[in-house]
């Protein structure tokens, strides 16, 4: 990709530069920044483990990982929505407000974030940790993190640079439940590594 590969549009998703045409897709983009005024850089990718569990209906929601709990929370499943129709749109709607990541059933992930670099790490956070829970399921066992740890590590996300967000990000997806039964989508009770997903996708960022 170069810069004359990009594509400038308005908020209303009407193109004022480049050469190529406007993503089928750009409703879900303007739709997060509608909504999450904080957010200036979006990403939305189908990297391979990521989207299996999207594909198996498996909401990455269990606290597995301390790093991933410091950054994103859970990460959950928004039911299928048709590509290029307002339909793939309103099935984020509901999880957007809460979450910087948003596995999509059948189809892919988005994130996003303050910047541009800061969505795409977080899609290189969920594909690593895909790969992660994906080992734990192979090897048949899973074994979150307790509650009290859990509260620890939300508290010492404020020391961490780079994790700023207007999201709660909730940590918890109903800690008294079986935790191999995966919800469609992650209940949200209050309270970075760069693997190579081989994905296709689209980012986008907003100007000042």
């Amino acid at each position: 990709m170069t810069p004359s590969d990009l594509v400038v549009v308005d908020m209303n998703g009407r193109k004022l530069k480049g050469k190529r045409q406007v993503t089928s897709e750009i409703g879900m983009h303007l739709l997060i920044y509608r909504m999450r005024p904080d957010v200036r850089g979006i990403v939305h990718a189908h990297p391979r483990t990521a989207t299996g569990f999207a594909a198996a209906g498996m909401a990455l929601n269990q606290p597995l990982v301390c790093e991933v709990v410091i950054g994103l929370g859970l990460i959950p499943l928004a039911p299928y929505g048709t590509p290029g129709t307002p339909e793939l749109a309103a099935t984020l709607e509901p999880l957007i407000p809460q979450y910087d990541a948003i596995l999509m059933a059948n189809h892919g992930v988005v994130t996003y974030g303050p910047d541009l670099q800061s969505a795409y790490m977080k899609m290189e956070t969920v594909e690593h940790f895909a790969q992660i829970a994906l080992v734990t399921h192979v090897l048949g066992q899973q074994k979150p993190l307790a509650c009290e740890d859990l509260e620890k590590l939300v508290a010492a996300r404020s020391r961490y640079l780079g994790v700023n967000s207007a999201a709660p990000m909730p940590v918890y997806a109903g800690m008294d439940e079986d935790p191999s039964d995966e919800s469609p989508i992650a209940s949200s009770k209050p309270l970075r590594s760069h693997a190579n997903p081989h994905r296709r996708g689209t980012s986008f960022q907003r100007e000042n």
